[in-house]
């Protein structure tokens, strides 16, 4: 028997404008779900201004389930659309 940790993939994004990095991080953090966490947020500056853009992009985090089934491509078969494995072990 195997069991796997399943989790939903959902991805949000935003631009936002600050004149500071801290002015940056600061607004993506207002822009944070509860759920998801900010993996990626390239800078770079406006061209012609003391200002920079930034686009944070949020990848879910929380509702991890977990599935089990006698072998991989059954196990493999019952991941939701829209979710991904994690990881797989044997019970």
């Amino acid at each position: 028997m195997l069991a796997a940790l399943i989790r939903p993939i959902e991805k949000t994004t935003v631009d936002v404008i600050g004149t500071t990095l801290e002015d940056v991080i600061t607004q993506l953090d207002a822009h944070r779900q509860p759920g998801f966490d900010l993996v990626s947020a390239p800078v770079r500056m406006l061209k012609g201004e003391a200002k920079m853009e930034a686009t944070g992009t949020f990848s879910r985090v929380d509702g991890i389930r977990e599935i089990e089934a006698d072998d991989m491509p059954t196990l493999q078969a019952k991941v939701p659309e829209g979710w991904r494995m994690l990881s797989v072990r044997r019970v």
